[in-house]
C-alpha cells in the first residue's frame, strides 16, 4: 500500500536506556515560570523528539511527577534529563560560566529573527522560554547573550509556549544537524 501509515511497532523508538546513552543535541531548555502543566509536558515531549540535552524548570514551573505533566509528556519525563532551580538567574549564571550561549526567546529590541539566527556547530545553546502571560522576565533577558524572536505576521503576535518551543527547537536542531557549512 502506498503511503501506508506506519504502526508504532515500525517506528525506530529508543528505549529509555537507549535514549539516555544517545548523543544529545547540544541544546538546553530553560522554562522560566511556566504556569501550565500541559505546556510543561509538551516541552518534555518535544525535547525527547529532538534528543535535547536537558530541561531546567525554574520558579513556579511545576516538576514531575504530576498527572497533568504526564498527560502531555507521554513518558518523556523519564527520558529527558531535567532539574529544578528556584531562580532562573542562577541557572543562567551557571551555564554561562560553562561557556554555554544563552538566548531568550522573546520579542525585544535588537532581537535576531529566528530565520536569521546562525548556529555555531562547536557551541552549546540554552534557550529560555517565559511565562504564558508575562514572557521571559526582563532581568533574565538582560542576562542573556541575546534574544531570538519568532517572526509573526498576524494580529496577535503571541504563540503558546509549547508551540514556540517546538518551532525554535526544530529550527535550531535542523541548523545544527543538517547544516552543510
Amino acid at each position: 500500500m502506498e503511503k501506508r501509515k506506519l504502526k508504532n511497532s515500525e517506528l525506530d523508538r529508543k528505549s529509555i536506556s537507549e535514549f539516555k546513552e544517545a548523543k544529545k543535541t547540544p541544546i538546553i531548555v530553560i522554562l522560566d515560570n511556566i504556569r501550565s502543566l500541559n505546556n510543561i509536558g509538551s516541552v518534555f515531549r518535544t525535547s525527547d523528539a529532538f534528543l535535547i540535552e536537558k530541561i531546567y524548570l525554574c520558579g513556579i514551573t511545576a516538576q514531575p511527577p504530576h498527572k497533568d505533566i504526564h498527560k502531555t509528556a507521554l513518558g518523556a519525563t523519564e527520558t529527558v534529563s531535567w532539574s529544578y532551580a528556584e531562580d532562573t538567574l542562577d541557572v543562567i549564571f551557571k551555564l554561562k560560566e560553562e561557556g554555554i550561549k544563552v538566548y531568550a526567546i522573546e520579542q525585544a529590541e535588537n532581537s535576531t529573527m529566528l530565520h536569521n539566527f546562525k548556529t555555531d556547530l562547536n557551541s552549546k545553546y540554552a534557550i529560555v522560554f517565559g511565562n504564558e502571560v508575562k514572557g521571559v522576565q526582563q532581568k533574565v533577558v538582560n542576562l542573556c547573550d541575546g534574544v531570538i524572536e519568532i517572526p509573526q505576521l498576524g494580529s496577535k503576535h503571541s504563540l503558546n509556549i509549547s508551540v514556540s518551543t517546538g518551532i525554535v527547537i526544530w529550527d535550531l536542531f535542523s541548523k545544527m544537524t543538517f547544516s552543510t557549512n
